[in-house]
């Protein structure tokens, strides 16, 4: 196979990376939007000036269509959608979900997209919707399976894709991408995930995907099937998905709806257009609503909406700021939280490949006190030498009688004053203290003492914080600041 995935970049599980498919090149976290050739809102000539690099079209459509059929076979899909950048094509897994069956088989939908000249191959994969039982899952993935295998005797020098189905079963998922680990798959993509989304059961999304990325290579390139809306496409890039396909800009259009980074909102309610892009600096929302050509309009907003976000995060990756976005992001909406939320619940997992120095760290939240920096300065903790008598100050200040004096920060905890310059101390900013941030340096605390029973602790801090401090850290003696 003719896929090659090269990682540039990483903070958190996300990556800034270079998809090679033959001798075509796309930047990763990337966008590939979906084509209907029936329905074109905006071109692909277009969303190659727009700077998408690769877009996704269903072989199954043009397989059954009597105006594009033998155009395909005959120009490839390049030609007729007369664009240059990688051209994936689904299966037919999306009308199998939609109706229940399909009227062409895994060989036949292979060949057939093959024939068409398709960058990225995808076998028929069965798509396990999320009410589905454990056995109904395992029996669908056996078939999915089958197909992969069956997709590589067939045709071993095709760029194929490995879907990872499971249904909402974290066992399976795992299952699933240790078996296309196994088969040596550069490329993965995650399916049956569009009715959570559909439904906000974003909690379950990252516990599958996290699920699946745990069974796959660290090398493979992994695709989120059908995730469509930009305000979820951080917390997807935090969880290690690196290309996403979306029908949003389109759809959306239709509905009249106005994608924003944040959520979407209703073009006949708005009195404003909140955008840089051409369309909405072109004219006003009142023109827009108005416009013969709205429903077009519409999408091109939406697509460049889509587009800047993912141009967005990869910058937040460089910058090692995803974490902030994600935070910005998720509180656009309470179910996205609760993703949020599900992810930090996996810090120990995510913290292995994040990296160990960034740009800043700020805090936005209790929420912040479980990022994966916090958890790895708690595990170093121990490695800081001590004397006998040990002082954490809140305010900085020495006292008479300790072999040892450390500072203290929240949410990190206890540091020596050579390490106040450096990651992440260095590089934070919090404001006024509050309950959940001193917790969690006292967590730090904790972990010294752990790690140092030997040794003689106390904590120098305010009145105010000396119940919670006496609460926290049991065993440590608290001195008080004096005004």
């Amino acid at each position: 196979m003719a896929i090659t995935f090269e990682v540039i970049h990483k903070d958190i599980a996300g990556r800034v990376g270079k998809l090679r498919v033959n001798d075509k090149t796309v930047r990763t976290p990337a966008l590939l939007p979906v084509v209907n050739p029936h329905l074109p809102l905006v071109t692909p000539r277009e969303m190659q000036e727009m700077g998408v690099e690769a877009l996704i079209t269903n072989a199954y459509i043009f397989r059954r269509s009597t105006e594009f059929h033998d155009r395909a076979l005959a120009e490839g899909l390049h030609g007729v959608l007369d664009f240059d950048g990688v051209v994936m094509t689904d299966s037919g897994s999306f009308q199998l979900s939609v109706y229940g069956e399909v009227e062409v088989s895994n060989p036949d939908t292979l060949e057939f997209q093959q024939a068409i000249k398709s960058d990225i191959v995808v076998p028929l994969d069965i798509p396990t919707p999320p009410d589905a039982g454990p056995g109904r899952a395992a029996r669908e993935l056996a078939v999915t399976m089958e197909r992969i295998r069956e997709a590589q005797a067939l045709f071993p020098d095709a760029n194929l894709a490995a879907p990872v189905q499971g249904g909402i079963f974290t066992d399976l998922r795992e299952e699933a991408g240790r078996a296309v680990r196994d088969l040596d798959f550069t490329f993965a993509p995650i399916g049956a995930v569009v009715p959570l989304m559909e439904s906000y059961r974003y909690k379950e999304l990252v516990q599958v995907v996290l699920a699946a990325k745990r069974g796959l290579s660290p090398g493979t390139a992994v695709h989120l099937f059908g995730a469509g809306h930009p305000s979820m496409f951080a917390l997807a890039v935090a969880m290690g998905c690196d290309l996403f396909d979306s029908a949003a800009y389109a759809l959306f259009a239709r509905e009249g709806r106005y994608i924003t980074p944040h959520g979407s909102l209703k073009i006949d309610e708005l009195a404003e257009l909140p955008c840089a892009c051409r369309v909405c600096r072109s004219m006003t929302a009142d023109e827009l609503r108005k416009s013969d050509d709205r429903e077009r309009l519409l999408a091109l907003h939406n697509l460049h909406v889509t587009l800047a976000e993912i141009a967005r995060i990869r910058q937040a990756i460089q910058d090692g700021t995803l974490w902030e976005l994600v935070d910005e992001r998720c509180r656009g909406h309470p179910r996205l939280l609760d993703g949020y939320r599900e992810l930090l619940a996996h810090a120990a997992e995510l913290e292995r490949d994040d990296p160990v120095s960034k740009r800043r760290f700020f805090y936005r939240g209790s929420e912040t006190c479980r990022r994966t920096e916090v958890l790895r300065f708690h595990e170093v903790i121990p490695r800081i030498p001590l004397g006998e008598r040990v002082l954490v100050s809140f305010d900085g200040r020495e006292v008479p009688g300790f072999d040892t004096v450390l500072n203290f920060k929240p949410p990190f905890g206890p540091y020596p004053v050579e390490l106040a310059e450096t990651f992440p101390v260095g590089q934070s900013e919090v404001p006024e203290w509050d309950d959940d941030m001193v917790r969690s340096g006292c967590a730090g605390i904790r972990a010294l003492m752990e790690a140092h029973p030997e040794k003689r602790f106390a904590v120098r801090c305010g009145e105010e914080w000396a119940p919670l401090v006496l609460e926290e850290v049991p065993g440590a003696e608290v001195l008080h600041e004096q005004v």
